[in-house]
């Protein structure tokens, strides 16, 4: 039998009218407010055709665009990769069962959650130029800087997302554990972090979002990513306005199309942990998790029966 939780009544047909007004007049409002835009932009100039030409054409894309697009994704890619990794790591270091050990984690955390990211590219681009140039070329330290600072942070920020979705289980999930003989760390590593990650995974798209959006903040310390290049075709061809335009829709496709792979992610996990869940204790059958009950639809009268010829037997 299945439930339905209403937090709202349902508009009357006033309050759809009323909605429907509003609705209609912000359109118009917005849709006047970019029209004025446009002839403001029109009368300077920043309407004609070269100008936006000059932004998309074979040399744009070739020369500037694709390479800002591919070290933008580099540097993103491998910042969430090593990110997750940390996250985890510490994550795992925030729920151990002994005091020192989190303690360690939480200032870890803390502290890399407190620091801003610019602060951080802005530090470990001077530390990694003047004590590490041995190590790593000084004309890479900027990209060495960015991965680093965008790790650190959100790292320490997805560390927090598994520890709140570890304690947001039901206790029985950890009792359950241990009941079949599972030791406090392998009910973590096992049962309580895979679910916790199936629920925080919004959470976690929207972090790597960010970290695709944090990773322009590089301009500052010189690093070669997309606004650095639309910002060096702008001013190539005197179209800043322009450049940036094209920049700002290449960064919102990038990330409408990560949000919808990880809504897509998100769909098929939560079809497969919906079906049939094996219990994996000899002895017990498989179980359909979204089966109703036998007695769901059953009447009263239906239901004495059984219990009379239940008690007659």
């Amino acid at each position: 039998m299945s439930n339905q939780y209403v937090l709202f009544d349902a508009p009357g047909p006033r309050a759809r009218r009323i909605s429907m007004i509003l609705n209609i007049v912000v359109a118009l409002g917005v849709t006047g407010l970019l029209v004025w835009v446009y002839q403001a932009l029109a009368a300077q100039g920043q309407m004609a055709p070269h100008l936006w030409w000059n932004a998309i054409n074979v040399n744009a894309w070739t020369n500037y665009l694709l390479p800002g697009i591919q070290f933008t994704l580099q540097a993103a890619a491998i910042a969430v990769v090593t990110s997750v990794v940390f996250g985890l790591a510490f994550g795992f270091l925030r729920l151990a069962p002994f005091r020192i050990v989190r303690w360690f984690a939480l200032v870890v955390v803390e502290f890399f959650r407190a620091v801003p990211v610019l602060v951080l590219m802005v530090f470990l681009h001077f530390f990694i130029s003047q004590f590490l140039s041995e190590y790593i070329d000084p004309r890479n330290s900027a990209y060495y800087a960015v991965i680093v600072a965008l790790t650190l942070y959100n790292g320490a920020v997805i560390a927090e997302l598994v520890r709140s979705g570890v304690k947001s289980l039901p206790k029985g999930q950890r009792e359950a554990a241990m009941a079949v003989g599972m030791t406090p760390t392998g009910s973590l590593r096992v049962v309580e972090v895979p679910q916790a990650l199936v629920a925080m995974l919004p959470s976690l798209v929207a972090q790597f979002v960010i970290i695709l959006k944090d990773s322009a903040l590089g301009y500052i310390i010189g690093f070669s990513e997309l606004l650095r290049y639309s910002r060096h075709l702008g001013a190539g061809y005197g179209n800043i306005l322009q450049a940036m335009v094209v920049g700002a829709v290449i960064f919102i496709a990038i990330n409408f199309i990560l949000v919808w792979l990880a809504q897509t992610l998100s769909r098929r996990l939560s079809t497969r942990t919906s079906g049939d869940v094996d219990v994996g204790i000899p002895g017990m059958v498989k179980f359909a998790a979204n089966a109703p009950d036998e007695h769901d639809n059953m009447s009263t009268t239906q239901a004495q029966a059984i219990i009379r010829q239940d008690r007659t037997k």
